[in-house]
C-alpha cells in the first residue's frame, strides 16, 4: 500500500472531516485521478518524436500512454484532423498515489528556481491542473537519451465541491503552494 493512502487516510482526512465540519465521511474529498499529458507539437518533421514521448510518459507513470489525435483540421498548424498530436494517461488506485508521492517528494524539488506552485490553476469544481517545464525531473528518465526537452501538464480531479477544499487537500498532501 502507498504511503500517501496511509498519510490521507491517517492525516488528511480527519484534518479537512475538522476544518469544514463534515458530517460524513462521504463528504471528505479525496483524489479521484491524475491526468498527465505531454503535446509533442514537432511529430509533424520528425516521426520518432511521438514515440519517445510515449516512451517518457510510460517511464514516469508506469503505465501505457494512450495516443491522442487532433479533432480538428488547424490549416495555420498544418494539421490535419486525425493526425497524432500527443499522448496522455489517466492514473487511479495505488498508481496515482506512487506518482503523487514521487512528483511531491522528488520530482518537484527537482526544479531549478523552485518556490512553489502557482495557486490560481483551479477550474473552480475543485480540480487542479499545472504545467511541468521539462520531463527531466523525474528519476526515470535518462538524461543522455533524451532528444527534445519537453514540458507535461498535470490535473488532479478531485471530489471536491470548492477550489478552497480542494487546495486544502492537496497541501495537507504535500503539494507546495507559493505563498
Amino acid at each position: 500500500m502507498p504511503r500517501m493512502i496511509d498519510k490521507y487516510n491517517q492525516d488528511v482526512a480527519p484534518a479537512l472531516k475538522e476544518k469544514f465540519k463534515y458530517t460524513t465521511p462521504m463528504q471528505t474529498p479525496k483524489l479521484v485521478k491524475v491526468v498527465l499529458n505531454m503535446g509533442v507539437g514537432d511529430v509533424k518533421e520528425n516521426a520518432k518524436a511521438l514515440e519517445a514521448a510515449v516512451n517518457d510518459l510510460a517511464k514516469i507513470s508506469g503505465q501505457k500512454p494512450v495516443v491522442t489525435k487532433a479533432k480538428k483540421s488547424v490549416a495555420n498548424f498544418k494539421l490535419r484532423e486525425g493526425m497524432n498530436i500527443g499522448c496522455k494517461v489517466t492514473l487511479r488506485g495505488e498508481r496515482m498515489y506512487e506518482f503523487v508521492d514521487k512528483l511531491f517528494n522528488i520530482a518537484l524539488p527537482r526544479v531549478r528556481d523552485f518556490r512553489g506552485i502557482n495557486a490560481n490553476s483551479f477550474d473552480g469544481r475543485g480540480n487542479f491542473s499545472m504545467g511541468v517545464k521539462e520531463q527531466l525531473i523525474f528519476p526515470e528518465i535518462d538524461i543522455d537519451k533524451v532528444e527534445k526537452v519537453r514540458g507535461m501538464d498535470i490535473t488532479f480531479v478531485t471530489t471536491a465541491k470548492t477550489d478552497e477544499e480542494a487546495k486544502e487537500l492537496l497541501a495537507l498532501l504535500g503539494l507546495p503552494f507559493s505563498r
